[in-house]
């Protein structure tokens, strides 16, 4: 009787393990991932998508077309540009040359790039690393200053708008304010150090030792990349190419692959380029200049740290490294659970990719501990609050009326009236019917430009004198009336 239940006991063990593993077999993993991207076929863009764990990659696949043009379709080779994932990359050079002691994350900014104005309080490298330079971001200067987001941008370009501007948004190391303007500042202090492009120094320090070989930052906007992704916005039922032209790489502008990114994962759990101790450091959290961990927010319970280029939080329980990113019609994302050995790679050239939110159900079928009923966060810029309108206003908008001119954009914009609306004009772009919503202050946007706010400043006798510009990454540009 004994050995009978012992029989039993085993063959129902097995037939235990058997079902368990054919409910997480590769194919029905992949058919589980393939449901996530249903909506992506040869008429649409879409996603490439691979899993890290246990030291391999375990799923690779790409879904939808790199070129609705040409007809290329998407696969584990093609070529994205990943944003702000770059930005990991960005820190991770400034910790090598750290390690070579050619700098310290403690140094003055100002001791590599002199021009750069010396504020009350100097920015330090490890202010720059963690969003809390302070200093206002290039993109949201640019967009004021009458640019399109698409337009061609160099390094150079955004070095001479920084030199010129003469305020900060908070004193330098009190506050996490996320600032694109801090990483190109960082990859021109290591072509300063170097005396290579920026370029030039990732392949050679990271990327060939690593074996990435598709991977490179962009630096000039004309280069020939083999299968190279394009990005692509749907309005009204049609899919538009969106161009990207910016050749301002730190903060944005890695081309690369999920494979590749998938050797970068691995280096985390088996160190080629940089050492266990190095990466220890690399990835613990960045601090304000008070010693507290630098914090984006609280959600459900759970604090969001930052560390160089990457956010620490929690999933639904489970503590994972991520950063997504975002610039023309690309929507990137890389994140890893390191108590799991497992990393998330998805890299979309669809602007409404986020909708589908994929990454998360990917992490659910491999983590069997995790937790229900938590919400997983998307860490980006925050837009500028805008003030409930009220239509009882005493003040008359004609006296708003004029030409302003901003210093440190170098730009004019001009306030008339139309049709009793207080418009704003710029030589570059559609008119912008603006919304009054307090005494002395309007709100608006073009679908160029990011939401702006606007307060104008009067004098003594009530005529309008200057104003003050803001949006989510600069806060009071002033402008003179002229």
């Amino acid at each position: 009787m004994k050995n009978l239940i012992k029989i039993i006991t085993i063959f129902i063990c097995l037939n235990t393990t058997s079902s368990l593993f054919a409910q997480n077999s590769p194919r029905d993993i992949e058919k589980k991932i393939d449901s996530l991207f249903l909506r992506y076929n040869n008429n649409t863009p879409g996603v490439a998508v691979a899993v890290v764990k246990d030291g391999k990659i375990v799923f690779k696949k790409g879904y939808g077309m790199a070129n609705l043009e040409h007809n290329v379709p998407i696969t584990a080779n093609s070529v994205f540009d990943i944003a702000s994932v770059s930005k990991q990359f960005t820190a991770f050079s400034i910790w090598l040359l750290q390690s070579e002691g050619k700098l310290t994350t403690e140094d003055y900014v100002n001791k590599y790039i002199p021009e750069l104005p010396e504020y009350a309080k100097k920015i330090k490298i490890k202010h720059l690393l963690a969003h809390t330079s302070g200093l206002r971001d290039h993109g949201a200067l640019v967009s004021m200053a009458g640019f399109f987001i698409t337009d061609l941008m160099h390094t150079n370009q955004v070095l001479k708008m920084m030199n010129r501007q003469k305020g900060l948004e908070v004193e330098p190391g009190s506050t996490f304010r996320y600032c694109n303007s801090s990483y190109i500042l960082l990859t021109e202090i290591v072509q300063r150090i170097t005396g290579k492009t920026y370029a030039e120094y990732t392949s050679e320090k990271i990327f060939k030792p690593l074996g990435m070989t598709n991977t490179r930052f962009a630096d000039n906007h004309q280069l020939i990349i083999k299968n190279r992704v394009d990005s692509y916005e749907k309005e009204n039922g049609q899919y538009y190419h969106v161009p990207l032209m910016n050749t301002t790489p730190g903060p944005s502008g890695l081309l690369t692959t999920v494979e590749d990114l998938a050797k970068w994962v691995l280096n985390f759990e088996k160190p080629i380029v940089g050492n266990k101790k190095m990466l220890d450091e690399f990835n613990k959290p960045s601090t304000f200049d008070n010693g507290e961990k630098v914090f984006l927010r609280v959600i459900d319970g759970d604090t969001i740290f930052h560390a160089k280029g990457q956010n620490i939080w929690k999933h639904k329980g489970q503590r994972i490294f991520s950063h997504g990113g975002h610039t023309a019609g690309f929507r990137t994302f890389l994140g890893r659970f390191p108590e799991h050995n497992l990393a998330i790679i998805q890299l979309s050239n669809d602007e409404h990719n986020e909708e589908l939110g994929g990454r998360w159900d990917i992490a659910d079928f491999y983590i069997k501990e995790i937790q229900p009923n938590k919400k997983s966060p998307t860490v980006a810029p925050s837009s500028s609050t805008t003030t409930k309108t009220n239509e009882n206003f005493t003040s008359t908008i004609s006296s708003f009326t004029g030409k302003y001119y901003s210093e440190e954009l170098e730009t004019t914009y001009d306030f008339v009236l139309k049709e009793g609306k207080l418009v704003m004009q710029h030589h570059r772009l559609a008119d912008i019917t603006l919304n009054q919503i307090g005494e002395i202050k309007f709100s608006g946007s073009g679908p160029n430009t990011f939401r702006f706010e606007i307060v104008f400043i009067k004098d003594e006798k009530g005529n309008s004198i200057r104003l003050e510009m803001s949006n989510w990454g600069a806060k009071n540009i002033p402008f003179k009336k002229i």
